[in-house]
This record gives structure tokens, C-alpha cells and sequence, in this order.
């Protein structure tokens, strides 16, 4: 059956499955618009946070679920890993995104004429599958092998270096040699055991070198991930007793957009009207710069036009609007007022700096949090973790009143000192757990739990982006005067946000019967 002509309406309540959910930045903000959300995530981890604030959440790898077990859920979104992405312009960044897009084109041509029989198109996935298996068994045996040449070298050269340390060389000669794979001639010719230990030097590198070309050539089993989604839709929307989903929402790092717009292709075949952008967190009344390359899609015939950008992007070193103009100076940085949803007409608001949302925090959390007790600092600029400008050892800086700089899972690392100055401050040189996740706009009541807290936090998707994303595909008949009321109710019920009493229960694959996806 055709879908082109399909002009879903939107209920008032979607239903969605979240793939690679995450601690819930997504789901939170779905929860405050009035959906419903389950998502599947791998990270224990982030299931214990999930499972605190209530989310419903199915553990386990996306690979051992499918489209069908969740035939009831009406959209589709998610944000698969793909960290082999990141080192675009480095051969194994190619590579695998070159792999990815041939990937794409192959289940392309399986679904492009619609009499292509389900166990055909089906076929075609089992194939891709499979052959994405055979290459993570075989990079785990290669990664076995290395390991052992790599244990072997270590042996080798502890041996080499005491040899030629009695033979009277310096620490400076031994250094030298072992990193040329060169000992002084001399000695060689007069000891062949040492010429023995370089000569073996010589092939456990050659050895290593084989090994990582060929990781390389296989590249990183979480690269086929990005495949899921995809998968999904096409599932969904060709196999016999399912129907497609209504809309698709997918995000990445910007290295992906090149996947999204190959995805465009496809899900223009199975009838959906894209659109992808690369969103500044900022813009959204994010306080923190963050690119993110997203995919919108929606079943049937209404165009999914570009979302407005209602705060103004960070410039280093540029003025707010709101000092610029004296007729705004008592604008709200954080809240979203009447201009702030997409469709705006008219200025942009301010980017919203540390400051104000951690201020709004501070205030938010004395009402609903009592014993969470957020400092107040004085003026400060943070120091980031990571180097700016190809210079490791440069560290990149953002004062109190810019907005932070990308939050990543380093950010428990970031210093804080005294404005301008390299001083740290005497009390409170790092933010608190909390604060991290206000900088990504989760609300200060969100319960983080589990390790690698600051890692959940940066690895989430900016809660405030998604309600724009979501409201902007899911209801799309909303004239601007009801998206904007929406909006902000929705910025204030996130902003006041609080956990249940109780964690939601953590589902495994044998609890899917009976689920309100799967037709319970």
C-alpha cells in the first residue's frame, strides 16, 4: 500500500519508543508535552537514573529487540553511538561512514519498488547483519592476537632496554634506541642476543602495525548501530500486519549528518517528509553551545518545514541582545515567552548565559529540593578539561555570563576560577552533578544515579532542544499562537520537573508481553 497520500492527525497523546534512550533527556521533555515514552538503553547505568525518574525503560542491546515487538508505539526516535564517526577526516572515520552509506543504499534498493516481498527486503537486512557479525568475531579474535604481541613486545623490551643498560648506555641512548628499533651497531655486531631482542622488536612492530590496519578495515561493531533506526522504519512500514510509524525524530553528532540526509532518501521512498538541520543548542534557549545534526521526519504530506531558531547563537565575544537593546534589558533568559517557539516573527532573544540558569536553578531547587543545597559563586570562568585550537595545552575558557561551552562527560573535570584570573575559587571550583545537568537544561531535580554520572550527562540529548524538536514535528497543525502557549508551559512544567516517589521497574526482553507497545 501506498503511504504518499497518508495525512495522519495528531493525537493528543503519542506514544513513542526511544531507541538508545539514554538517562532520559529526550523522555523528559516528551513526558512535560504530554506523551508517553519507553525507551530501550544498554547502559546500566543510565537505567538506574531512568528507573528514578520514573521512565520506562526496557534494558538491553536495540539488536535484540525489533520494530515488532513495539507495534503500538506511533513514533520512532533515537540517538545510536557513533563514535567511530568522531574522527571524520581520519581513515577509520571514513571508512566507517563510507561503509554506513553503502549499508543505506543497499537496504535503499531492497525497499524502493513496493512488490518487493517481505522475506526479500527481510533477506536483505539478515545479510547486512550478518556480515556486521562475521566483522565484530573476527575484530575480536584480531584484538586477542594484539593483546598478546602487544603482552610479547613489553616482554622484549624490558629484556633489550637491561641489556643495553649493561652495555653502559645512558637513559637518553636506551630511549633512542628503543623507539628507532635501532641499537648502536656496535654493540649489535659484538651481541647477538641483543641483535636477536631489536630483530624481534622489529617484527612484534610489524606484527602490530598488520593488526591495527586490519581493526581498521573492520571497523568498530558499534558503527552498524546507526543502522537500527532505519531498520525500524523500514519494518514498520513493509512487513505485513504492521503499520508505519507516524514521525521520526533522530539526532547525532554533527559527523552524521551525512547519514541523516542518506536516510532522507529513504524514508522519502516509504512516504515521509524530511527535513534535517544542524540545531544549535544555544539557539533554543540552551545555555550551552552544542551542534547536533538532526533528522525530522513525518508520514504523509505535510512538509516539515526548518525550526526557527528563537534565541540568537553565541558569537565569542559578542554582546546578548539584551544588553544591545535597552527596550529588552527585562527580558527572561531563561524562561520562554510569547516569541520563543518556532514560526517566530519579530527579535530573537538572548542566548542564555551560566549564570541565569544556574540562578533559576538555585531558586527552582529551594522550593522543590530543599536539601540540595546549590552554591552561589561569585563571577567565575571555567576552565574546560580539553585544549582549544589544536593546542592541547591551551585550555578553552567561558566566563559566568556566556553561555558553557559543550558539556561532555568531562565535565566534573572542568576547573572554576575566579573571573579572569587563573586563581580557582577557594569553594566550589567544580559544578555539582545537578548544575551539569541544568547546563543541559535537565531539571535540578533530576535524579541522577548510578557511575559515570558526568558521563550520562554529556552523552544526553539538551531536554529543552527535544521539546522544540518534538512539538515542532508531532503537532505541526498548532497555530503559532497555541505552539508558543504550549512551549512555555511545557519550559516551566521541565524547569519544576520532580521524580516520583518510587523507580519505575527496569523491563528485560521476557517482559515485553503484556506492554502497552506490544498490545497488552
Amino acid at each position: 500500500m501506498s503511504h504518499l497520500t497518508h495525512t495522519p492527525s495528531s493525537p493528543a497523546v503519542f506514544r513513542i519508543v526511544d531507541l538508545f534512550a539514554g538517562p532520559g533527556g529526550l523522555d523528559v521533555a516528551a513526558d512535560v508535552l504530554g506523551h508517553r515514552v519507553t525507551g530501550i538503553e544498554w547502559d546500566d547505568n543510565a537505567c538506574e537514573t531512568r528507573a528514578a525518574a520514573g521512565m520506562d525503560t526496557f534494558a538491553g542491546d536495540v539488536r535484540d529487540y525489533s520494530a515488532a515487538d513495539f507495534p503500538h508505539a506511533q513514533v520512532l526516535t533515537g540517538g545510536p553511538p557513533c563514535q567511530t564517526f568522531t574522527v571524520a577526516g581520519h581513515g577509520a572515520g571514513r571508512r566507517a561512514l563510507d561503509d554506513v552509506l553503502k549499508y543505506i543504499a543497499r537496504l535503499h534498493d531492497a525497499v524502493r519498488s513496493e512488490q518487493t516481498p517481505w522475506p526479500e527486503v527481510e533477506g536483505t537486512w539478515s545479510g547486512i547483519s550478518e556480515e556486521l557479525r562475521l566483522k565484530a568475531a573476527e575484530a575480536d579474535t584480531v584484538k586477542v592476537l594484539k593483546r598478546e604481541v602487544e603482552a610479547a613486545r613489553s616482554v622484549t623490551r624490558k629484556a633489550a632496554r637491561k641489556n643495553l643498560a649493561e652495555h653502559g648506555c645512558s637513559t637518553e641512548e636506551i630511549k633512542i634506541a628503543l623507539k628507532t628499533l635501532e641499537a648502536p651497531l656496535a654493540l649489535v655486531r659484538r651481541d647477538a642476543d641483543l641483535k636477536g631482542l631489536f630483530d624481534g622488536l622489529v617484527s612484534l612492530e610489524k606484527s602490530l602495525d598488520a593488526h591495527r590496519v586490519r581493526l581498521e578495515e573492520l571497523g568498530d561493531e558499534r558503527t552498524g548501530l546507526v543502522l537500527q533506526p532505519l531498520w525500524w522504519v523500514i519494518e514498520r512500514s513493509r512487513r505485513p500486519g504492521l503499520v508505519p510509524y507516524e514521525a521520526v525524530v533522530l539526532e547525532q553528532v554533527p559527523a552524521v549528518m551525512r547519514v541523516w540526509e542518506e536516510y532522507e532518501k529513504v524514508l522519502a521512498t516509504l512516504g515521509y517528509r524530511t527535513k534535517t538541520q544542524m540545531m544549535h543548542t544555544e539557539a533554543f534557549g540552551v545555555p550551552q553551545t552544542r551542534r547536533r545534526a538532526v533528522l525530522m521526519a513525518r508520514l504523509g504530506e505535510i512538509d516539515i518545514l526548518e525550526l526557527d531558531e528563537p534565541h540568537e547563537r553565541y558569537r565569542p565575544g559578542g554582546a546578548p541582545a539584551a544588553s544591545r537593546d535597552a527596550d529588552r534589558a527585562d527580558a527572561r533568559l531563561w524562561e520562554v515567552d510569547e516569541k520563543s517557539a518556532g514560526r517566530r516573527e519579530g527579535p530573537k532573544d538572548s542566548w542564555v548565559p551560566m549564570e541565569a540558569a544556574l540562578k533559576k536553578a538555585r531558586d527552582i531547587a529551594r522550593e522543590i529540593v530543599p536539601d540540595l543545597d546549590l552554591p552561589d559563586r561569585p563571577a567565575f570562568t571555567v576552565v574546560s578539561n580539553y585544549g582549544t585550537g589544536g593546542d592541547p595545552g591551551v585550555r578553552g575558557r567561558r566566563d559566568h555570563d556566556e553561555p558553557s561551552s559543550t558539556v561532555t562527560g568531562k565535565v566534573s573535570r572542568n576547573r572554576l576560577v575566579h573571573k579572569g584570573t587563573d586563581t580557582d575559587l577557594p569553594l566550589f571550583d567544580r559544578f555539582e552533578l545537578a548544575e551539569a545537568g541544568v547546563l543541559q537544561t535537565f531539571p535540578v531535580a533530576y535524579p541522577w544515579r548510578g557511575r559515570d554520572r558526568s558521563q550520562q550527562i554529556g552523552n544526553a540529548v539538551p531536554p529543552r532542544l527535544a521539546l522544540h524538536v518534538l512539538q515542532h514535528v508531532l503537532e505541526p497543525e498548532l497555530s503559532k499562537k497555541e505552539a508558543d502557549a504550549k512551549l512555555e508551559q511545557a519550559v516551566t512544567k521541565l524547569e519544576n520537573w520532580r521524580p516520583p516517589s518510587e523507580p519505575a521497574r527496569i523491563r528485560r526482553r521476557e517482559d515485553l508481553e503484556g506492554h502497552p507497545l506490544n498490545g497488552g
